[in-house]
């Protein structure tokens, strides 16, 4: 599943969601790199 996170005040990543971190953010892949970041909630269509 693809998921947003924001990790500064204006980088966005999205990748596939790796786990839920304990703080609230969460986890993404994007090859083989790792992020940690603040989920951004689903837009409205």
């Amino acid at each position: 599943m693809l998921r947003t996170i924001i990790i500064g005040s204006c980088v966005w990543v999205q990748g596939t969601f790796v786990r839920n971190l304990a703080d609230g953010r969460i986890e993404v892949r994007v090859g083989s790199r790792l992020y940690e970041g603040l989920p951004i909630g689903e837009m409205a269509a």
